[in-house]
């Protein structure tokens, strides 16, 4: 294992000191994120279901919360199971917490209608994908200090890549581009722009320097990967830290963002019962498959508080059946010989509720129109930014242009400004540029 102390260095380092400040690096890392723009940005923007049709279902923030929530009970959990190997890895809860917050900061407006977007609009600049826009944000555009971004300590780093390798090794080699471009925006099909999940090259300093405490052998292991079905190419690896995080954001996204769904009328109990209970049911003998049947109804009883326990005992059924598993081929490096996992069983039944929320939630009609609505907005904004930079963008943005023209990377500076818009300002300012009777009301924030 690397230097513990390595894991806690930062690139830049502390330039002032405060006299009486005793946290420790993780809580410093905690608080940059709380108190950064692009957090605060969340409560505004997409998670499942449209900002601004109810006030009841969750943002990307309250998503982000509930996340960081089930992630400090699996610390908990860990920690109870196997108390040498924790205190060994150094799990730390105020990390997991922090990890938790911030692993939806890079994600742009409107939800995967927005990522879509701009990854068209960046396909030949590096593309666009909302976890490597995490990690740029974090290390270099959120202005804590001066070029490093929040500049959080190595480990918290390594547990937000969830995908350690470059977008550019990853993507599918099929060139869709020369058809591309004879479509209009409105005829871009999100089926073929999505895109592989990983790193933009032009961080590659910052990861470099993150991976530099691994040897030779680990970075390369760690960076390896796999085509899928869907052509693009998919990282095998992630960090101890990060395995939480990742099973933490799957908890809240399968059960909690279920739970919107369900009282929103979105979904019903006679398809709830025969597409996850039944097949649930018929896994094999774990408490889920025994107590599914009452839970499901009390999921889609009127009274508000059996609704509540049952997402409780749910989320807590996967909390609990968490164990660490030392990964195959082994690493030299303990934070990513170890992960987080669910059993076999318990993963199979995460996956039914989250193949559930996909088809019947996302994928459905009235959704996917605010999605595809979501993604002309912004591929228009990319469109109207990259015509005339110097002229329309605000003055930070345009002095961060213009030195990144220097390196033939002034698109990614537009991507950058249009990804951390809200929903709500993005649409805002669409209108102000397009339609005549646009209000002004914008977010000064991001000028």
């Amino acid at each position: 294992m690397a230097d513990n102390q390595a894991w806690l260095e930062r690139v830049q380092q502390q330039s002032s000191q405060r006299e009486g400040d005793h946290r420790t690096p993780f809580q410093r890392d905690k608080a940059r994120i709380l108190h950064s723009a692009a957090f605060r940005r969340l409560q505004a923007k997409t998670q499942v279901l449209g900002v601004g049709i109810s006030d009841f279902y969750r943002t990307r923030l309250t998503h982000s919360l509930e996340a960081s929530q089930i992630g400090q009970g699996i610390a908990a959990q860990l920690r109870s199971k196997f108390p040498d190997l924790t205190l060994e890895l150094g799990l730390n809860d105020t990390l997991i917490e922090a990890l938790c917050l911030s692993h939806d900061i890079g994600h742009p407006p409107f939800g995967h209608g927005g990522e879509v977007a701009l990854n068209y609009k960046m396909r030949e600049q590096g593309g666009f994908e909302g976890n490597g826009q995490t990690f740029r944000i974090v290390t270099k555009l959120e202005p804590y200090t001066a070029d490093s971004g929040m500049n959080l300590s190595r480990r918290t780093l390594l547990g937000l890549i969830k995908y350690p390798n470059y977008i550019d090794v990853l993507k599918h080699k099929k060139v869709l581009e020369p058809i591309s471009q004879t479509l209009s925006h409105r005829q871009i099909q999100a089926s073929q722009w999505h895109p592989p999940k990983g790193l933009y090259l032009c961080d590659s300093k910052m990861f470099d320097w993150l991976l530099a405490p691994l040897s030779a052998q680990d970075k390369s292991l760690f960076m390896s990967f796999k085509p899928t079905v869907s052509g693009h190419s998919k990282t095998q690896y992630k960090s101890f830290d990060c395995s939480i995080m990742e099973l933490a954001d799957d908890i809240a996204y399968g059960i909690h963002d279920l739970e919107d769904a369900i009282v929103m009328g979105i979904v019903t109990q006679s398809q709830f019962m025969q597409e996850v209970a039944e097949p649930i049911a018929a896994l094999g003998d774990i408490w889920l498959s025994k107590n599914i049947m009452p839970l499901s109804a009390k999921l889609f009883s009127h009274e508000h508080h059996e609704r509540k326990d049952a997402i409780g005992a749910l989320v807590n059924s996967f909390i609990t059946c968490i164990e660490i598993e030392d990964l195959e081929p082994a690493f030299d490096e303990s934070l990513l010989k170890y992960n987080a996992v669910f059993p076999p069983l318990y993963q199979q039944a995460l996956s039914v509720f989250k193949r559930y929320v996909f088809n019947r939630v996302i994928l459905k009609p009235d959704i996917q129109l605010l999605e595809y609505k979501g993604q002309q907005i912004v591929m228009e904004l990319f469109e109207a930014f990259s015509s005339d930079p110097i002229r329309l963008l605000p003055e930070n943005t345009r002095q961060r242009y213009k030195s990144a023209l220097t390196e033939n990377n002034g698109q990614r500076v537009i991507s950058d400004y249009i990804s951390g818009m809200t929903d709500g300002f993005a649409s805002r300012l669409y209108s102000s540029l397009f339609l005549p009777s646009g209000q002004a009301g914008l977010d000064k924030s991001l000028f």
